[in-house]
């Protein structure tokens, strides 16, 4: 039997490799609207982040959702990235 292969992105904020469903994908879409996709199934360019709060840290510090996405980042998304981290946590 053929053995199923799990596909692989790499997180922004520690650029490892991590099976897709441990990471939280943010999207934006044709309007350019940026918001945290929990289904992965959202249509637009899409970035992938570890549920480390440590990562999403370094990625805010270095801008690189902002270069990810070509735009500026609204506060709104970072605060429901570290919401949606904590609520992990507990």
């Amino acid at each position: 039997m053929k053995k199923k292969r799990i596909p692989l992105r790499m997180c922004i904020g520690c650029h490892e490799m991590k099976p897709k469903k441990e990471l939280i994908r943010i999207v934006r879409d044709k309007e350019g609207t940026i918001s945290v996709d929990l289904t992965g199934k959202k249509s637009g360019r899409g970035a992938y982040i570890c549920r480390n709060i440590d990562c999403l840290r370094n990625a805010r510090k270095s801008k690189k959702l902002e270069r990810a996405f070509e735009t500026a980042m609204d506060e709104t998304v970072y605060e429901a990235l570290e919401g949606q981290m904590e609520e992990n946590d507990a």
